[in-house]
C-alpha cells in the first residue's frame, strides 16, 4: 500500500533503462523516519520486473554495524544465489583476495577495515564480477539505511559509486535523514557521488484517505480523514500504525471515531520512535528529554536551559530532531513569539519518556519545575512537574502546589486540585496547624465531588486544631445538605462541634457565626424529620415577625427555617414572601451561596408563587459572568425552579439538564437537585419516552433523599397512567402522599400529588374518592393561600362537577389564576373552561388565548390541545383510526372493556390501548368527557 510515490518509481525505471544503454547511476532516496524509504525500496524490485533486471538486496541494521562487510556479503549472497556454477567457480577464485581482507578485519577487531594494501584486489573483483553480471542484462543494486552500513562495506560502496560508468547498473541507496551517522564521510562520499536525489515528503490528504480505506476497508468520513492526516502530519509509518490500532479495536472510520484517531498511541509506534532517539547523541536526546518533559509550556530557549545545552548545542540538535521527522514548528497563539518546537505525533512523547529511566524522569521533572518557579511560570505549570515527581526537596512546592489548586478551584477544575493537594500532603515537613489548614483545604476542594473523602480530612484535621472555634469552622467545610440527605457521620461532626461551642445566643463576633452556621446545617440535615421541622418553625417564630438578617450566617440560618415553614405550610405564604424578598435584599449578588442553605430561598419563592423577586435577582447575578463551575450549575437549576414556578417546563428542562452536567463534573451531590428538577419538569412536558429515559437514568443514582424518591413516584404514575395502568398510577400517587403526610411536607405547590391520584380516580369511574381529594387540596390550597396553589384546585373541582356548579368552578379558577405568575396552570384552565362551554364566541376566545398563553409557555402540545378544542384544522374524528371510532362509539353506549374486546374479538389490553390513544386526541381525561364529546364527534361525522 504505497502512495504518492510513482514519480520516485518512475525515475527509478528510467535510469534502470538508461543502465541498459551502458548509463549506470546512482540513486540516493532520503526522508526522516517513517517517511517510506524502505516500503519504496521493497516495491522497486516488483515494479521494474519488465525490465529484465538482477536484484541484489542488502539491509543494514544499527546492531550489525561490528560486523565487518556484513552488507557486502549480503549483497554477494543475493548475487550468488541461482547463479551458474562458472560464475560461482570464478567468484571463488578471484574472491580470495577479499576473504583475506575480511579474515583481516575480522582478527582486528570491529570498526576496522584491515590493511589498506588488501583492498584494492578485492574492491577490483568485486567490480569484475559485477561487470560480468551485468552483461546478460542490468543489474538493480538496493542498500536500505545506509547509515548504519558497516564501515569495510561503506568503503566498497564508495569504491563502487565512483567506478560505475561501464556497468550496466543502478545503485539505489535509501538514507534517513537525521542520523549521526549520516554525516560519516564515507556516507558523505557515496552521496556526493548520487546522480540522483529523491526525497520523500509526506502523504497528501488524499493519500491518506486512500490508506484508511486501504486499511479498513471502506472510505473515511471527512472528519475522520482530517484528524488522522493533522495527527500523523502525513507521516506513512505513524498513519499505518495508528490505523492497524483502530482495526483491532475494531474501529470504523466515521465521524465519531475522529477524536480516537487523535487520541491513538500505538505501542509499535512508540518503540519504533523510542529505538530511535536512544541512537541519537546525548545532546539530542537530553533536548528530546527536555521537550517532552516541559510540553506545550516550554519555548526553545526554556529546553535548552533544562537539556543544559548552549544556544549553538541546542539549535544544532533541534535540527536533528526536526530533521529526524520527531520536531515540527507550531506557531503559538501569541504569533510575536515565534514558532515553538513541537512533536511531529503524540506518540513520540510517550516515546521519549519511555527511553528513560524512573529516576531520569524524575529528576528532570524536579529540575524543570525548579527553573519554572525561578523564571516566574504560573502555579499550575509548576505544579505540573511537581507532580510527576514522588517527593521534593524544595522549600516552597507545598505553597506551590496550594497556589495552583487555588488557581484551578477558580476554573472549575476540582480534580485538578484534589490532585494537587493530595500531592502537597505527602510533604513530611508539615504537621500540626499547617497540616490541619492543608487537610482543610483538601475537603474543601473534594467536598462536591468525594464527600467521603471530604468528612474522612476534616475529621484528620480537627484534632490537629487548637482552638474550638477553628475545629467548628472546620467541621462547616463539610458538604452542606442540598436537600434532605447526609451521612449521620458527617452530622455527628457537625453535633460535636455545635456542642463544643455553646448555644449562638451566648456568643458573640465570628463564633457567634459559626455557630449559627451551624445550627443552620443540622436544622436542614433533619428536613425530613416532622419533629425537627416542627422545631425549626417554632424557633423562626421564636425570633419574631423580624428575624435577623444582617449577617451572613444569620440569613443562612433564617433560609433554613424558612424553608421548614415553606414545607409544613406553617407559616402564611405572604410572610414567607415578605422574608425571602429581605434575604435577597441583604445577601451580595457575587456572594458564596453555593455551599450555604441560601439557595432554598428560591424554593419558597417558587412555593409562594412570587418568582418575579428571585427572578430578577437572578438576571443581575448572570450578568456578573460565571465559568462552567458549581456556581453556574446553581445558577441554570435556580434559573429551572424560576421557569417552573412560571410555567415554562421546556426551557426550565434545559436548564436544569445544564445544571446536571456541570454537576456531575464538579459537585455530584448538586446531581440530586438537578435530577429533581428535570423529574418534574418532565412531569409538567408529558412526553413518555423521555419520562422513562429520565427514570432508568435517575435509577442509578442510588439517593436516599425524599424528594427524589418521591418525584421518581410521581413520574412513574404519570408513565403508568400514560400506557393505560391506571390502577397501578393511584396506587403509586397515594403511597408518596401517605410519605410525604408522614415527613410533614404539606406544600400544595412543591408536591401537587391530590390533583394527580384525583385525575385517575376519576378515570377510573371512582368519582366520590375523586371529589375527596379535590376537596382536601382545595382547603391545603386556601390555607397555603396562594393564587397557583387554589387555582389549580378549583380547576380540579371544576373538572369532577358536572353543570353550571362545575362551569362556576372553572370561572373562579381562571379569575384566580390571572393573579399568578404561572401562565401554563392558566392555560389549561382556560382550555377546559372553553371546551366545558362547548362552542360560541366566549368560548372560542378562551380557547384562542389559552393556544396563545401555551405557545409563549413553549408548550405546543397544549397549544395544539387548545386549537383542536376550537374547531381548528384538524377535524376531531379524522385524528382517529377506523378501529378507535368503532371502540369510542361503543365505550359511548356504556360497554365495558371486556364487554368491547367481546364484541371485536380483541383483547382487554387491546381496547385498554386504543382508548388511551383516543382520549389522548380527543383531549379527554376519560370515558366521562369522552362521552360528553360524542354529540360533537356525531355532528363532524355527520357534517
Amino acid at each position: 500500500m504505497l502512495h504518492e510515490r510513482d514519480l520516485e518509481l518512475a525515475q527509478v525505471t528510467s535510469a534502470l533503462r538508461d543502465a541498459r544503454a551502458g548509463r549506470a547511476s546512482l540513486v540516493l532516496v532520503t526522508g526522516p523516519l517513517g517517511i517510506g524509504r524502505s516500503a519504496l525500496l521493497q516495491r522497486l524490485p516488483a515494479h521494474v520486473a519488465d525490465e529484465g533486471a538482477r536484484v541484489l538486496r542488502a539491509n543494514a541494521a544499527p546492531m550489525e554495524q561490528d560486523f565487518g562487510f556484513g552488507v557486502v556479503r549480503q549483497l554477494l549472497d543475493s548475487l550468488l544465489a541461482g547463479a551458474p556454477r562458472e560464475l560461482c567457480e570464478r567468484w571463488t577464485h578471484e574472491s580470495a583476495g577479499f576473504a583475506r581482507m575480511t579474515a583481516l578485519a575480522d582478527e582486528a577487531g570491529p570498526g576496522t577495515e584491515g590493511p589498506a594494501a588488501a583492498h584494492e584486489p578485492a574492491l577490483g573483483g568485486l567490480r569484475s564480477l559485477l561487470e560480468d553480471v551485468c552483461a546478460d542484462g542490468p543489474l538493480l543494486i538496493l542498500v536500505d539505511d545506509l547509515q548504519w552500513v558497516d564501515t569495510p562495506s561503506l568503503r566498497c560502496l564508495a569504491y563502487l559509486a565512483k567506478r560505475l560508468r561501464g556497468l550496466r547498473a543502478v545503485l539505489v541507496c535509501a538514507l534517513r535523514d537525521g542520523e549521526p551517522r549520516g554525516r560519516h564521510p564515507l556516507v558523505c562520499e557515496i552521496a556526493d557521488a548520487a546522480t540522483h536525489r529523491l526525497p520523500l515528503g509526506p502523504l497528501s490528504s488524499a493519500a491518506t484517505a486512500e490508506t484508511i480505506r486501504d486499511h479498513l476497508g471502506e472510505p473515511g468520513h471527512e472528519d475522520f480523514v482530517r484528524a488522522c492526516h493533522d495527527t500523523c502530519a502525513g507521516n506513512p509509518l505513524a498513519l499505518t500504525s495508528v490505523l492497524q490500532d483502530l482495526a483491532a479495536a475494531g474501529h470504523r472510520p466515521t465521524a465519531d471515531r475522529a477524536e480516537a484517531a487523535r487520541s491513538a498511541r500505538p505501542a509499535d509506534l512508540r518503540e519504533r520512535l523510542a529505538r530511535c532517539v536512544r541512537l541519537q547523541p546525548p545532546a539530542v536526546r537530553d533536548l528530546a528529554a527536555a521537550l517532552a518533559v516541559l510540553g506545550d509550556h516550554g519555548d526553545p530557549a526554556l529546553a535548552a536551559r533544562l537539556a543544559g545545552l548552549d544556544p549553538i548545542g541546542s539549535g544544532a540538535a533541534l535540527r536533528a530532531l526536526g530533521e529526524l521527522g520527531l520536531v515540527a514548528d507550531r506557531l503559538p497563539e501569541d504569533r510575536t513569539a515565534g514558532p515553538r518546537p513541537r512533536f511531529a505525533h503524540p506518540a513520540v512523547r510517550d516515546a521519549v519518556h519511555a527511553s528513560m529511566t524512573v529516576t531520569e524522569r524524575e529528576r528532570l521533572h524536579d529540575r524543570a519545575a525548579e527553573l519554572l518557579y525561578r523564571t516566574g511560570h504560573s502555579d499550575e505549570q509548576v505544579a505540573a512537574q511537581l507532580m510527576a515527581g514522588v517527593t521534593s526537596g524544595h522549600p516552597w512546592s507545598v505553597g506551590v502546589l496550594r497556589a495552583a489548586a487555588d488557581t484551578a478551584l477558580r476554573r472549575g477544575a476540582p480534580e485538578a486540585a484534589i490532585r494537587y493537594l493530595r500531592r502537597a500532603l505527602l510533604d513530611g515537613s508539615l504537621s500540626g496547624e499547617a497540616r490541619a489548614r492543608l487537610l482543610i483545604d483538601l475537603a474543601a476542594a473534594e467536598r462536591g465531588l468525594d464527600p467521603a473523602a471530604c468528612e474522612r480530612h476534616i475529621s484528620q484535621a480537627i484534632p490537629l486544631l487548637p482552638t474550638a472555634g477553628q475545629r467548628a469552622a472546620a467541621a462547616l467545610r463539610l458538604s452542606p445538605a442540598v436537600l434532605d440527605r447526609t451521612p449521620h457521620s458527617a452530622a455527628d461532626l457537625l453535633r460535636q462541634a455545635a456542642a463544643e461551642l455553646g448555644p449562638p445566643d451566648e456568643l458573640e463576633g465570628a463564633v457567634r457565626e459559626v455557630a449559627l452556621r451551624l445550627e443552620a446545617r443540622l436544622r436542614q440535615y433533619g428536613v425530613a424529620d416532622p419533629a425537627e421541622l416542627a422545631s425549626a418553625v417554632e424557633r423562626l417564630h421564636a425570633m419574631g415577625e423580624e428575624p435577623p438578617t444582617a449577617t451572613a450566617a444569620e440569613r443562612e440560618l433564617a433560609a433554613v427555617l424558612l424553608n421548614a415553614a415553606v414545607l409544613t405550610c406553617r407559616l402564611p405564604a405572604a410572610d414567607v414572601t415578605r422574608l425571602a424578598r429581605r434575604l435577597l435584599e441583604r445577601e451580595p449578588v457575587a456572594s458564596a451561596r453555593v455551599y450555604s442553605a441560601l439557595p432554598l430561598t428560591t424554593v419558597a419563592l417558587v412555593a409562594a408563587d412570587s418568582v418575579e423577586a428571585i427572578g430578577s435577582w437572578l438576571s443581575v447575578e448572570q450578568r456578573l459572568g460565571r465559568d462552567a463551575t458549581v456556581a453556574d450549575a446553581f445558577g441554570h437549576l435556580e434559573q429551572a425552579m424560576v421557569l417552573m414556578g412560571r410555567g415554562r417546563p421546556a426551557p426550565a428542562h434545559a436548564h436544569a439538564e445544564h445544571a446536571l452536567r456541570l454537576a456531575d463534573a464538579h459537585w455530584r451531590e448538586l446531581g440530586v437537585a438537578s435530577t429533581i428538577a428535570l423529574v418534574f419538569t418532565a412531569l409538567e412536558m408529558g412526553d413518555p419516552a423521555r419520562s422513562v429515559r429520565i427514570l432508568e437514568d435517575a435509577s442509578r443514582r442510588q439517593s436516599s433523599c425524599l424528594t427524589l424518591t418521591v418525584g421518581l413516584q410521581f413520574l412513574g404514575a404519570a408513565v403508568d397512567a400514560q400506557q393505560g395502568r391506571w390502577a397501578a398510577a393511584v396506587e403509586t400517587l397515594m403511597a408518596s402522599g401517605r410519605r410525604l403526610e408522614a415527613a410533614g411536607w404539606r406544600n400544595p405547590v412543591l408536591f401537587p400529588w391530590r390533583p394527580r391520584a384525583a385525575g385517575l380516580y376519576h378515570r377510573l369511574g371512582d368519582l366520590r374518592s375523586a371529589l375527596a381529594l379535590a376537596e382536601e387540596e382545595r382547603l391545603r390550597a386556601e390555607a397555603w393561600g396562594v393564587p397557583v396553589a387554589v387555582g389549580r384546585a378549583l380547576r380540579l373541582q371544576g373538572t369532577l362537577v358536572e353543570g353550571e356548579a362545575g362551569e362556576a368552578l372553572l370561572r373562579e379558577a381562571v379569575g384566580v389564576l390571572r393573579g399568578s405568575a404561572n401562565e401554563l396552570e392558566l392555560a389549561r384552565t382556560l382550555l377546559m373552561l372553553g371546551r366545558r362551554l362547548q362552542g360560541g364566541a366566549e368560548a372560542d376566545g378562551l380557547l384562542r388565548e389559552a393556544a396563545a398563553l401555551a405557545t409563549a409557555c413553549e408548550a405546543p402540545w397544549l397549544a395544539e390541545r387548545a386549537r383542536r378544542g376550537g374547531g381548528g384544522a384538524a377535524r376531531p374524528k379524522d385524528a382517529l383510526t377506523r378501529t378507535e371510532r368503532r371502540v369510542v362509539a361503543l365505550a359511548g353506549r356504556g360497554l365495558t372493556n371486556t364487554e368491547i374486546a367481546g364484541e371485536l374479538g380483541v383483547t382487554s389490553r387491546a381496547i385498554e390501548k386504543h382508548l388511551t390513544n383516543s382520549y389522548r386526541k380527543l383531549a379527554v381525561s376519560g370515558r366521562r368527557e369522552l362521552i360528553a364529546a360524542l354529540p360533537r364527534l356525531q355532528a363532524v361525522k355527520g357534517g
